[in-house]
């Protein structure tokens, strides 16, 4: 038999896989040779994209890889963009928007009157304008100009010497007074005696020495007050003036006082023996300040005969 070219159909060997094609950097870059101009670039090739291990073996992988296998992944979707926030009231407000607008409100009238070409603005036509002058109203003549009369003679100035004149008040007039000075400096340094207050200047006034009227009218309103208070005190001294008791009403005392010490020295005897109690002992001292008090105020009316009391 004839060998099978290629060999034997079992031991087929599949053809060699393509080969990869190089980067740009990968490339020979080529010189320019010396004494030449830079060569022109060459444009670039756009790299295509890796083939997937099933394209690299052929025509025979192509056929037995699966549909779809080669293409590329899809993209993920996008969110869709959202509207925003829209208000519930938007209706409300356009409605009050168009509701409120009217004509010729921002933008003026629809049609303006053009001016007239013989109504320029001129020169000085915007100044203020005096009013006419008025002629004769009512009958009324204007009033003559002033003419002086021939009997007038103008009055002519008369020349003065004033040299003269000085002259003569110099000589007819009163000496005037020496100034006194003091002289406090072995330089001659002075100054006038009057304002330096070393001159007896005050003494010689005629009110020197006299109370003033204010001084006079205030010592006069002290004095007043004065004896409206003293007048005052006296009465309220007369008020409270002590008052003498008589021997019917020092008796009335006198018996009243007794009869208030018996009955407590009857409270006092009918006390117990034994004071074994805080209470009781109180007792006891209370009574027996109130008999001696008693005591105190009998002896002093019966010593005394004339008793005062005060007014209170």
């Amino acid at each position: 038999m004839a060998p099978f070219p290629g060999g034997f159909p079992g031991n087929r060997q599949q053809p060699p896989a393509r080969p990869e094609p190089l980067s740009e950097a990968a490339l020979p870059r080529s010189e320019p040779p010396s004494g030449v101009g830079t060569p022109r670039p060459e444009p670039r090739k756009q790299a295509s994209a890796p083939l997937c291990p099933g394209c690299r073996g052929g025509s025979m992988a192509t056929q037995s890889a699966p549909e779809g296998a080669c293409e590329p992944p899809p993209r993920p979707k996008q969110p869709a963009k959202s509207d925003g926030y829209i208000s519930k009231l938007k209706e409300l407000v356009k409605h009050e928007a168009d509701k409120n607008k009217s004509q010729w409100k921002t933008m003026g009238p629809a049609k303006v009157a053009v001016p007239s070409p013989n109504d320029f603005l001129q020169k000085r036509s915007k100044e203020p304008k005096l009013a006419p002058k008025k002629k004769e109203e009512d009958g009324k003549k204007l009033l003559p100009l002033s003419v002086p009369p021939r009997t007038y003679h103008p009055v002519t100035r008369v020349k003065k010497n004033f040299i003269s004149k000085n002259a003569l008040a110099v000589m007819t007039g009163e000496p005037k007074k020496p100034r006194h000075f003091c002289v406090d400096t072995r330089q001659g340094d002075k100054y006038l005696l009057e304002p330096s207050g070393l001159f007896p200047k005050y003494i010689n006034k005629k009110n020197y020495g006299i109370l003033p009227k204010y001084v006079i009218q205030r010592n006069e309103e002290m004095k007043r007050e004065e004896e409206e208070y003293q007048a005052s005190v006296l009465e309220e001294l007369k008020k409270k003036a002590m008052k003498v008791l008589s021997e019917e009403e020092r008796t009335d005392v006198l018996k009243a006082l007794k009869k208030n010490w018996e009955e407590i020295n009857r409270a006092y005897q009918g006390l117990p023996i034994v004071t074994d109690t805080r209470y009781k002992q109180m007792h006891k001292e209370e009574l027996e300040l109130k008999l001696k008090q008693l005591e105190h105020d009998i002896a002093a009316i019966e010593k005394h005969k004339c008793v005062y009391i005060a007014n209170m």
